[in-house]
């Protein structure tokens, strides 16, 4: 299957124009001019066509790839895969959880909650505003998040998501039935393996 790269050039609702220089020319650039507002309505309108862009793609027979600034992007992708009748499981490559709720959360980074909205826990202005059918958590495999906030890693404990600390593991666990959707945040990498992810991997901003 041929994939379809999208380039969204946002750190959440902040633009980052800069990441345009990676595009091929037969990339997919997203780019909406954001509305005035308050920082969920924005990046409801960044998502939207993303998930527009999602949906075309796989029903040319495409694989849709997405290169981002942050992780709530994955709201319009599950969206656009979700509209094109697909109900992916998902895998969720990432140093951090991204499971926080506002009850959770010691910096209010909306970057921190994207999976928790995936699976309808609490904040889901932005899943609402697409229209996002939440996933079952048992379909949900989070791998690595060695950096938990301790209400995050409690609400994850909790909850029906498969979480596999080692992604070795992943060589040997049952995968749900299905598609699957990969998210892949570049932090996983070990800061040994790639130092400019020392950063956040010490602990710079918190997810």
């Amino acid at each position: 299957m041929q994939n379809q790269m999208i380039l969204t050039m946002f750190f959440l609702d902040e633009p980052l124009p800069e990441l345009e220089v990676l595009a091929a020319p037969d990339w997919i650039i997203n780019k909406p001019l954001l509305p005035d507002g308050e920082k969920q309505q924005r990046l409801s309108a960044l998502h939207k066509p993303l998930a527009d862009f999602t949906q075309q793609i796989v029903l040319n027979g495409k694989l849709p790839v997405s290169i981002a600034g942050d992780c709530c992007t994955t709201l319009g992708m599950l969206t656009g895969l979700q509209r094109a009748g697909r109900d992916p499981a998902l895998i969720w490559f990432d140093a951090h959880g991204d499971f926080n709720t506002w009850e959770t959360t010691p910096s209010g980074f909306l970057g921190g909650m994207p999976l928790a909205m995936m699976v309808g826990r609490e904040e889901q202005t932005m899943p609402k505003a697409q229209a996002l059918s939440p996933l079952a958590e048992n379909r949900v495999i989070l791998t690595d998040a060695r950096d938990l906030d301790p209400g995050e890693k409690q609400l994850i404990e909790e909850s029906d998501v498969i979480h596999l600390p080692d992604v070795k593991n992943l060589l040997n666990a049952m995968l749900p039935n299905g598609p699957l959707y990969i998210h892949i945040d570049m932090d996983i990498i070990n800061p040994a393996n790639a130092p400019a992810m020392n950063y956040l991997a010490a602990g710079g901003p918190s997810a």
